[in-house]
């Protein structure tokens, strides 16, 4: 089993900046990687980035479309955290954000919520315009 939780999220105008954090205990010795996402009200939860787990110091990440360039996903195996720092953020980046681990496969899609079996209970991020 897996815990994890967020925190970092608030409400920051237009432009600005937040970082987010994802704490994770339990048996975090496994092979997991670690994902955002976020839902709006009224609509879908959406992938927004991930980052693989590594036994050699490399990370694979991935992004949405649309908050490349502008958010940056990052982990501290040695604090079981991962980050996400959100910059130049606009008001379509108001949601709630979670944070996802899942053990990493070869077959992973590290972009669907189908493989992520460990959820946080979310923050908010709200971003006035």
């Amino acid at each position: 089993q897996v815990q994890l939780v967020e925190s970092g999220g608030g409400l920051v105008q237009a432009g600005g900046s937040l970082r987010l954090s994802c704490a994770a205990s339990g048996r975090t010795e496994s092979n997991y990687r670690v994902a955002w996402f976020r839902q709006a009200p009224g609509e879908d939860r959406e992938f927004v980035a991930s980052i693989s787990s590594s036994g050699n110091s490399i990370y694979y990440v991935n992004y949405a479309n649309s908050v490349k360039d502008r958010f940056t996903i990052s982990r501290d195996n040695a604090m079981n955290t991962v980050y996400l720092q959100m910059n130049s953020l606009k008001s379509e980046d108001t949601a709630v954000y979670y944070c996802a681990a899942g053990l990493h496969t070869a077959t992973m899609n590290p972009t669907s919520r189908a493989g992520y079996g460990y959820w946080g209970q979310g923050t908010q991020v709200t971003v006035s315009s």
